[in-house]
């Protein structure tokens, strides 16, 4: 099925591995033309390389890096079509565990990086009569996850400001949507989990019988930056084999 975004510039961040780059690498295959973010400049560089991508090194989590992103996006390309915000895990934890810094860091990198790209990002999609923003973040937006509550409160931040903006911009030809993943085959599991082997064991208690493969997050992403997506919006959608209990 040809997407229809072929020529489309895109602005991808988290990019330089895990799920984001897996949105990127679904994205490129269409033909987008794609700007990639990340903070690790030699990372996000040879993830750059490898799609053919224009690299931007830039923090979500502070004030200036969102629109630092967006800026050298529009820079090397000219407007953004396609925004995929995604940004890493915050520090696991309990409730009484995490202090009152993993709190200020997490809604800093987990809910207001994203808010001030989106933000950024925005008026020239309005302008222009056309734009999709696709956020990822987690299940834990639906049912909360034991010892992650600081990816448990700022991913449903995330998921709530998400529907908000979708119903505002609507008329523009805006979308907006969230992504919600389970468990995937990343770095970022294996630092939870202890190892490769404590991952897949991970997967064997869900329905599927494994954890994702990053590409299937991929391509769920590609659909909604599409043409055919264009009556999708406010939606967040689950990506995680069934293994939520909630009724989506």
């Amino acid at each position: 099925m040809d997407l229809g975004i072929a020529g489309t510039v895109a602005l991808v961040t988290g990019a330089s591995r895990g799920l984001g780059y897996a949105a990127a690498a679904a994205l490129a295959h269409e033909g987008c033309r794609i700007a990639i973010c990340g903070r690790d400049e030699a990372r996000i560089t040879a993830a750059a390389a490898t799609l053919g991508a224009c690299a931007v090194v830039a923090d979500m989590s502070t004030r200036d890096g969102p629109t630092t992103a967006v800026e050298a996006t529009v820079a090397a390309f000219g407007p953004i079509d396609i925004l995929v915000a995604n940004a890493g895990g915050p520090t696991p934890g309990g409730f009484l565990d995490v202090s009152d810094e993993d709190w200020e860091q997490a809604v800093q990198q987990n809910l207001m990086g994203t808010m001030r790209l989106i933000r950024a990002a925005v008026p020239s999609m309005r302008d222009r009569g056309w734009g999709r923003i696709i956020t990822i973040t987690s299940r834990t937006v639906r049912e909360a996850i034991d010892g992650l509550v600081l990816s448990n409160a700022t991913r449903a931040g995330v998921a709530g400001a998400v529907r908000t903006l979708a119903r505002e911009v609507a008329r523009d030809g805006v979308t907006v949507n969230n992504v919600m993943p389970g468990s995937f085959a990343t770095e970022r599991l294996v630092e939870l989990y202890g190892s490769q082997e404590a991952v897949a064991a991970r997967g064997t208690s869900s329905p599927m019988g494994r954890v994702g493969d990053p590409d299937e997050i991929g391509a769920v992403i590609a659909f909604l930056a599409s043409r055919q997506a264009s009556y999708v919006t406010g939606a967040s959608i689950l990506v995680d084999g069934g293994e939520s209990h909630v009724i989506a």
